[in-house]
């Protein structure tokens, strides 16, 4: 049996028994080059229950299944670097055990036993920054995004009230007819939530077990520095008020209480001809676009 043959034959099984939980790219000779399959724990179908996830990205050389196939794991949900790590050693194992060898198949149920194995977030909390610990109550977004139930419901509280503080700013037209959209922390996709359960849940344990944050000496010498630097910034012209900002463009030619002994301030220089520019500061009137 040729080696075009038997990766066929691969990819007829394994369509066979995932149909619709895989995907295959091929050439333009029709070999199969790229199989795709995002892979979730074991859980007897409750994907409530599916913490993690991974997609797992095969590529075929041509002398697949006698050398090694390149392996990618993309779009980890839930798991950090370390869990990613140890996936990638028993990747490599498998592989060399299987030259020779259909892998593919093979490769998908070694990542379910280990995402089983830990089917718990093992990322931090995008809210407070903070890990999952044994007995936290967390909450897994439809993007597969995790947040201690709690941080949640407080980032969701503040985000509707910064909104509805905004939207009462605006003129009628201008307003959104369609209210708030809750989204997801990381990447704002639109989610649905109960935020008054998520409310009830209780402080993350980490966060609990936080120190109460105090003024150090450190800080006060870092805020005497910054106190520093500000006032040396707003003498050397660096606007910070709002309103200044807005208004650092107006020019005042002359004032009624302006004496000779005002400094006027830089101004525009002079040619010893009044009204005539030197020759290096004259305008090209070929590059001029109006006519």
């Amino acid at each position: 049996m040729s080696l075009n043959e038997r990766v066929q034959e691969e990819i007829e099984a394994l369509e066979a028994i995932l149909m619709d939980d895989i995907s295959i790219s091929y050439k333009e000779d029709g070999c199969p080059e790229l199989v795709k399959s995002t892979i979730f724990p074991s859980t007897a179908d409750d994907t409530d229950k599916q913490y993690v996830c991974v997609t797992l990205e095969v590529k075929l050389p041509e002398e697949y299944p006698d050398c090694e196939p390149v392996v990618q794991l993309r779009n980890p949900r839930g798991l950090d670097d370390t869990t990613l790590n140890h996936l990638y050693r028993a990747i490599k194992d498998k592989c060399n055990e299987f030259v020779g060898q259909p892998v593919i198949y093979e490769l998908i149920e070694l990542i379910r036993e280990n995402l089983t194995e830990s089917n718990l977030p093992t990322c931090h909390c995008a809210v407070c920054l903070y890990g999952f610990s044994e007995g936290d109550s967390f909450t897994k977004t439809q993007c597969f995004h995790y947040f201690h139930s709690y941080c949640l419901a407080m980032h969701l509280i503040t985000t509707e009230k910064h909104f509805v503080e905004e939207q009462e700013k605006l003129p009628a037209w201008q307003k959104s007819t369609k209210g708030f959209q809750a989204t997801c922390p990381v990447c704002r996709e639109p989610i649905s939530c109960d935020v008054q359960e998520l409310k009830n849940a209780l402080p993350p344990r980490e966060l609990k077990k936080a120190q109460n944050f105090q003024v150090t000496k450190e800080l006060q010498m870092l805020q005497a520095q910054m106190r520093k630097l500000f006032i040396y910034q707003k003498s050397r012209g660096g606007i910070i008020d709002v309103e200044a900002e807005e208004n650092k463009l107006l020019l005042i030619t002359e004032s009624p209480d302006s004496s000779p002994g005002d400094d006027p301030g830089p101004s525009l220089p002079q040619s010893d001809t009044d009204g005539i520019l030197p020759r290096n500061q004259r305008c090209d009137p070929r590059n001029n676009s109006s006519r």
